[in-house]
């Protein structure tokens, strides 16, 4: 027993050595395949974005899915407005709003009107159509023109920190407006939150705080991005380092 104890002793290197490297080839193996999924799962075009860029996409993905969800709400608290929209149910009035947001496409019933215009006559007593359908489509051509009039984002792209932050700063006033405003006899233009007896429904403002939430998220990151890179340009003329050319 001491003879094998002495043999495990001065061997216990190499025991520990070898039990690293197979506990490193196992991990690599594991990184490898977690590296390949991530590799299949992806699309070819992801290789021409940043992370900032890539979460730019995704956040904009995300909201115009948030505004569908708010559109289809709308529709199903005040359904008479799909009915002013010449469409045959909601459902297709929803797909035509998407397809004008997402293609930016003008809206019949707003003329030329897009984004803050298009805002601000969708909630006024004289527009006369699917109110429910331009509130949302100003709103996402507002959105999609705060970003650069685009909705996917690539190394070549820049985004200003500021629109996005505007775009914030409306999307709350519109939610404001949402539930203030009223016609001629005192009923709302369009039914949202409600807080009654009977029970409360904030679904609508809590799916715009999340919009609101995600533009603010990417502000805060353009801003440090674009922060960085200003330090370090300042960085490099104050230590005297040549720029890099390629």
């Amino acid at each position: 027993m001491s003879h094998l104890l002495t043999c495990l002793t001065r061997r216990w290197p190499l025991l520990l050595a070898a039990m690293l490297a197979l506990s490193a080839t196992a991990c690599s193996q594991q990184q490898g395949r977690d590296m390949a999924r991530q590799f299949s799962e992806g699309k070819p075009d992801e290789f021409f974005q940043t992370s900032v860029d890539r979460m730019a996409t995704l956040g904009m993905r995300d909201n115009l899915q948030s505004l569908y969800l708010l559109m289809n709400k709308l529709y199903l608290r005040n359904p008479s407005q799909w009915r002013q929209s010449g469409y045959p149910d909601a459902v297709t009035a929803a797909r035509t709003i998407r397809q004008a947001i997402e293609n930016r496409q003008p809206l019949p019933a707003l003329g030329e009107r897009r984004d803050l215009a298009a805002l601000s006559y969708s909630l006024s007593p004289e527009f006369r159509g699917d109110r429910v359908g331009a509130f949302i489509y100003a709103i996402g051509s507002m959105l999609v023109t705060a970003h650069g009039g685009r909705t996917r984002f690539y190394v070549t792209d820049s985004i200003n920190p500021q629109f996005v932050s505007n775009a914030a700063r409306n999307i709350e006033k519109a939610t404001w407006l949402l539930g203030q405003r009223q016609d001629a006899n005192g009923v709302l233009l369009l039914f949202s939150n409600e807080i009654s007896e009977e029970g409360s429904n904030l679904s609508f403002a809590v799916e715009f705080g999340k919009i609101v939430a995600r533009l603010d998220l990417l502000t805060q990151i353009l801003d440090e991005r674009y922060r960085r890179i200003g330090l370090n340009y300042a960085q490099s003329l104050l230590l005297m380092n040549f720029l890099p050319v390629q």
